[in-house]
């Protein structure tokens, strides 16, 4: 199993590839010419960012500073370093609060860690098993937050009527009985 430490992160962003509706969402943590990048879902990265702000909201809300703000995290609306090539996508991410360090432990997987047997021997295959993960400030945190919620934002309008995403060229809207919109 190969876990891949950030602590402390130099970068630590979501970003995305590909035009509106057709996009691929990506993790990628830096320290130093160190760059690895992670292939996740829109809603992975929805989930976190909301999940991150709970956090900070309920144990720093005082060291959680908005980007831009006097003790907050400058704001990164850099792209994502490339070229690049997906490391591996994750299946599970889970976030934790290190009450020692006062600050937020984001672990990124591409397997389930309850169900890994550490002392079995089965073949996992070379790209399996692998594990990310970075700590960050408050207010680091609250940066990444930011920028994430504003990424999944920035994808295609809801329709009006039954919420799905819109084409360019409108969808077939099951309030409308299948007819487009």
């Amino acid at each position: 199993m190969t876990v891949q430490d950030f602590d402390p992160a130099d970068r630590f962003v979501a970003g995305t590839v590909g035009p509106a509706g057709q996009r691929a969402f990506y993790l990628q943590a830096s320290t130093g010419p160190m760059v690895v990048t992670v292939g996740v879902e829109k809603q992975q990265v929805s989930i976190l960012a909301d999940r991150i702000n709970d956090v900070l909201d309920q144990l720093a809300p005082a060291a959680a500073v908005e980007p831009g703000e006097p003790g907050g995290a400058p704001e990164d609306t850099d792209p994502l370093v490339t070229p690049f090539d997906e490391d591996w996508h994750v299946q599970t991410l889970s976030l934790a609060w290190d009450e020692d360090s006062q600050k937020l432990v984001v672990e990124c997987h591409d397997h389930d860690p309850d169900e890994v047997d550490e002392d079995a021997d089965d073949e996992v295959g070379p790209l399996g098993r692998n594990s990310l993960r970075v700590t960050l400030t408050p207010a680091e945190a609250r940066a990444f937050a930011r920028r994430s919620n504003a990424l999944v934002a920035a994808g295609r309008p809801p329709c009006p009527f039954c919420g799905n995403p819109l084409d360019p060229t409108g969808h077939i809207c099951p309030r409308a009985n299948g007819y487009k919109r």
